[in-house]
């Protein structure tokens, strides 16, 4: 009896979203095809000159965007982005700093803070629970 390995496949759309890419602006034969685990991982230990390329310059997905604003996805949406958007409109965005971008940075500074503050209260009931002696069942 032997084992047959299956070839474990993805549908392009989660390949570009593992490489952080917008699938658009991939090459037409990476949007048509399937991408193996193998070939998803050649990808990302050597990325070739059309990878490395959009990752510098775009454009990029919401995900992408919405970190190198330094805001949320919502908060992009809310700004009116919905369209991926290149680093040079990305920088351009930064140097305007619009009304509502600074709003959003406040909040996800506001929800960053309160993740900590969270994290801290939980990790010191953690604690006391840890130093609660225990009682034994009979």
């Amino acid at each position: 009896m032997t084992s047959h390995q299956t070839t474990q496949t993805m549908k392009p759309a989660t390949a570009a979203k593992k490489l952080g890419v917008y699938l658009e602006a991939t090459p037409a034969e990476f949007q048509e095809g399937v991408v193996s685990r193998a070939e998803l991982n050649a990808l990302q230990a050597d990325p070739p000159a059309w990878l490395q390329e959009l990752r510098r310059t775009g454009p990029h997905p919401r995900p992408v965007v919405a970190a190198r604003l330094g805001i949320s996805i919502a908060g992009l949406a809310r700004g009116g982005v919905t369209e991926a958007l290149t680093t040079e409109q990305i920088d351009a965005l930064k140097q305007e700093d619009p009304g509502w971008l600074r709003r959003e940075r406040a909040t996800q500074a506001e929800v960053r803070k309160e993740e900590v503050r969270i994290k801290e209260k939980r990790a010191d009931q953690n604690q006391e629970r840890a130093a609660q002696p225990r009682t034994s069942r009979s």
